[in-house]
């Protein structure tokens, strides 16, 4: 049985399908015989950019609200590394929001 990991990941919506697409390439949303597999949901990120950070959007010191989209989708262990990788690589902000988590009684 491989373990798997819930990944959640927000992005602005203008750049959800270059994370979509670079995540799934590097095994993310591995269903069965499916790729690419993922939900994704509107939403509205809320951020304040401090003192030293290189803002993708928003200015320093102001509170920022941008439209993003938040995809969740399943990892295989042994492919959570690269899927991390793909997902930083393609994502615009310099901290990306994102989490995992491992899913217990897959299978």
């Amino acid at each position: 049985m491989t373990q798997l990991h819930a990944l959640v990941v927000y992005v602005p919506v203008s750049h959800a399908d270059a994370v979509l697409a670079a995540i799934g390439d590097a095994g993310a949303g591995r269903i069965g015989q499916y790729s690419h597999c993922s939900f994704v949901t509107a939403g509205t990120g809320r951020f304040t950019p401090l003192e030293g950070a290189a803002p993708f959007l928003g200015q320093l010191g102001s509170p920022t609200e941008v439209a993003e989209d938040r995809i969740e989708c399943v990892v295989e262990a042994a492919r959570l590394d690269a899927v991390v990788v793909a997902l930083r690589t393609a994502h615009p902000y310099e901290e990306p929001a994102f989490m995992s988590w491992p899913v217990d009684g897959w299978r």
